[in-house]
């Protein structure tokens, strides 16, 4: 069975939470609530919150139990499987609440824009403008396949919570933490009606919960992590709005001023508290926060449209994946002409005053917009806390991780709440999004879907009778010793031609051990971040089944298995493998494209590693050569070449004595090391620089040249580090076959450890062009 790898723990799903609710509900509407409801404000949140946190534990239970990407939808289609109009209106539903959500983002985006970036001259321009030119940049970004990593998001999610910290803290500053609470508690307003009112826009700044229960499919172990995310995401949230509440509340901003700027007061009351410098934090904090927001927006909907293609509910193109980005292209171009209709129509059109509609009173503007967003998430919210009763009961027997107490009672409960916030939505956004509902469901009627699921291009293949389970597609050998009597080398492989003379060269390294040989065969389909791990399964397989071909069709002389893998993150899958295997050797060819793979287990591996060239083969290991050297990995490689050399290899040891361009070697503690060969030929020779003299000697000695990492590089673009990466580009040049040894002892400087990982993500982030999904990168 191909197997897929899970990369997101709970501080990543956690923060993929928080940084998805921080976006711009919190940036517009507090200004728009503290004008309505003053300190009441904190109240309608709360309200908001709990309604969301009920639906939230609906969401946890379900996500225990299916663990896959799809949320709300996919909830749905697996508990009302026989109710297709059903589940299409939720899928339907959510894919206009998540495109409508992006649209409010980007249309208060523009609000700030027209307010604090753009000069008076180009106030010109439509309201709408940029949000548009946002939306269409954003959506060519995700159909060519971008990629948003665990670390990345982290930082990203601090870089707002501190943007919030630093308005709030503003505040307690400008009027001391006495003044501020008092000011606070003096300024409770509003009716119970003005409060719901609040709460039922505000419900939009709480639904990045679904985001978690959207990624369970790559997070690790997801019936624990995706409850305590969830939870801990919208508690931290929660507190954090009722700070900005207060701090709102304690502006010397006029009132009258913040009811005036409504979306974009927060920047003008940044402002009275920070002076212009923090008015510039506040404004790059909230566009920043929207535009971040509007990506995962698109990402969901798009996800969701794709879900439903393969489902059969959409158009089959929504499923197919882009030969060449990897990701759902018909799926993210019709999530993107979406949310620009959204703009155009609640914004440019029809604005709030003026437009089009303005003589026959028709006029919508972003409240609506914010109503419309909010009804196409409540209602299939509503019907997933349904679904959680229905699933209790035609399921009883299945596994959950979490359990929602007091069913049937609590969901029932979230189901009036969903209700009643529906009922004091803006009435133009409820009626556009209700009208806009029917005619998709008329318009599923006359369609009438696709059901004839064999015609999908991407989809999920089923194990074969009789195959093992999640330990591996085949296991060409029963080994019977136990794992401490075994020396196991893991090779990642890419490419399947490259299988055969990998395998045997691991055999090779591995008798040298006095343990059983076992060489696990290890194929990780990339997945891109767009596209649900099912979609590249048929690949994944196809890759293995070729490798699994390519060794039964040759005698081998060792046991191996081979396992086929999906993941979103290459060498954490190769990282985790060898951890779960008790590797004692990772073989793997070094890159030719996407170093970043290399780099990683080079650094992290929990054994040693060989990276070898494309050209090494089982017979360069009859004549070894290998360089006087120094440093940890060189030292720790010696044990190996001497044993070796013990089984009948031809040992050459070289000694450099370079010229300007490199610093000259001593062979004294190579000797020493060697001493169990009596064979060991020694060549002392003079060159430009210690990569010209090994490569050239190799290359008349024959065989292959063995060289240890370095630890020497600090910030610099060296792979391997300054002599290997020379070492290897001259190898090419003579065809020298090379093998790059790291040690996981080699590690001795602990600041570059910390700060190398910092500068090859920010160098993999500044130079990459594009990235092609749904494929191995060219490690081996």
């Amino acid at each position: 069975m191909v197997e897929h790898t899970r990369t997101l723990d709970f501080k990543i799903a956690f923060a993929i939470g928080l940084g998805t609710m921080i976006a711009a509900g919190i940036f517009s509407l507090s200004g728009t609530a503290v004008a309505a409801i003053g300190s009441s404000a904190v109240i309608a949140f709360v309200i908001a919150a709990l309604v969301a946190g009920v639906t939230a534990a609906a969401y946890s239970e379900f996500a225990s139990v299916y663990s896959e990407n799809g949320g709300g939808y996919l909830f749905c289609s697996r508990t009302f499987e026989d109710r297709d109009l059903l589940t299409y209106a939720i899928g339907m539903s959510l894919f206009l609440g998540y495109t409508g959500t992006t649209a409010f983002y980007l249309a208060t985006m523009d609000e700030w824009f027209f307010e604090f970036v753009l000069p008076e001259w180009l106030h010109v321009l439509p309201h709408g403008t940029t949000g548009v030119v946002a939306a269409l940049l954003l959506g060519v970004l995700n159909a060519r396949g971008t990629e948003e990593s665990g670390g990345f998001q982290l930082i990203v999610t601090g870089a707002k919570v501190a943007v919030l910290f630093a308005f709030i803290g503003g505040a307690f500053a400008f009027r001391g933490p006495g003044t501020a609470v008092s000011t606070f508690a003096g300024s409770f307003g509003g009716d119970a009606v003005g409060i719901l009112t609040i709460s039922a826009l505000a419900f939009i700044t709480f639904f990045g919960f679904s985001a978690i229960a959207a990624s369970a499919g790559e997070i690790i172990d997801p019936q624990r992590t995706v409850p305590r995310a969830i939870a801990a995401s919208m508690v931290t949230v929660t507190i954090l709005y009722a700070l900005v509440i207060v701090a709102m509340v304690n502006s010397p901003v006029p009132p009258e001023v913040i009811a005036e700027q409504g979306e974009t007061a927060m920047g003008r009351v940044a402002a009275g508290f920070l002076g212009s410098i923090g008015e510039s934090l506040i404004v790059a904090g909230a566009i920043f926060s929207m535009v971040s927001a509007s990506n995962a927006s698109i990402l969901a909907a798009s996800s969701i449209g794709s879900l439903m293609g393969r489902q059969g509910q959409a158009p089959r193109r929504f499923a197919r994946i882009h030969r060449e980005y990897g990701t759902p292209f018909w799926s993210v171009m019709t999530a993107t002409a979406t949310i620009v209709a959204l703009i155009v129509l609640f914004i440019g059109v029809f604005p709030a005053e003026g437009g089009l509609g303005a003589p026959i009173g028709l006029t919508l503007g972003l409240t609506p917009l914010t109503g419309f967003a909010t009804l196409n998430l409540l209602l299939p919210l509503a019907v997933v806390n349904v679904a959680l009763v229905f699933s209790r009961r035609k399921f009883p027997d299945i596994t959950r991780g979490f359990r929602v107490p007091g069913v049937p009672l609590v969901p029932v409960v979230g189901v009036l709440a969903n209700l009643g916030l529906i009922y004091n939505l803006p009435p133009k956004g409820v009626v556009a999004g209700l009208v806009l509902t029917a005619a998709l469901v008329v318009a599923y009627l006359v369609w009438g879907g696709a059901p004839d699921q064999a015609e999908l291009v991407k989809r999920v293949v089923p194990p074969e009778p009789g195959e093992e389970p999640a330990s591996g597609i085949v296991s060409e050998a029963e080994t019977e010793a136990p794992a401490s009597e075994q020396f196991r080398v893991l090779v990642p492989i890419a490419r399947p031609d490259r299988t055969l003379r990998y395998v045997r060269l691991a055999a090779a390294l591995a008798r040298v051990s006095d343990k059983e040989a076992v060489v696990h065969v290890l194929n990780v389909t990339q997945i891109p971040d767009q596209t649900p791990w099912e979609t590249v399964q048929d690949t994944a397989r196809a890759r293995t089944e070729r490798i699994q071909d390519e060794l039964a069709s040759t005698d081998i002389d060792v046991d191996y298995l081979v396992e086929g893998h999906t993941c979103r993150d290459i060498a954490f899958d190769i990282l985790q493998t060898a951890r779960d295997d008790e590797a004692d050797l990772v073989l793997m060819g070094y890159p030719e494209r996407h170093r970043e793979v290399t780099e990683t287990v080079e650094r992290e591996a929990p054994c040693d590693v060989f990276f070898a060239d494309k050209t090494v083969d089982e017979a360069d290991l009859d004549v070894i050569n290998i360089g006087a050297g120094g440093g940890p990995h060189h030292k720790a490689l010696l044990p190996l070449v001497n044993a070796l050399g013990q089984h009948g290899s031809e040992l050459h040891l070289i000694n450099v004595s370079a010229g300007e361009r490199g610093t000259d070697e001593t062979s004294g503690v190579t000797m020493d090391a060697l001493e169990g060969v009596e064979t060991t030929q020694v060549h002392n020779v003079t060159a430009g620089s210690v990569a010209d003299g090994l490569v050239e000697t190799a290359a008349d000695n024959g065989g292959v040249l063995i060289i240890g990492a370095s630890r020497d590089r600090w910030l610099r673009q060296a792979l391997f580090g300054s002599t290997p990466d020379e070492v290897v580009a001259l190898a090419a040049e003579r065809d020298v076959p090379v093998l790059v040894y790291a040690s996981q002892t080699g590690v001795s400087d602990r600041v570059t450890e910390r700060l190398f990982p910092v500068a090859r993500y920010l160098r993999k982030r500044l130079s990459r062009a594009g990235k092609t999904g749904g494929s191995s990168p060219d490690w081996g």
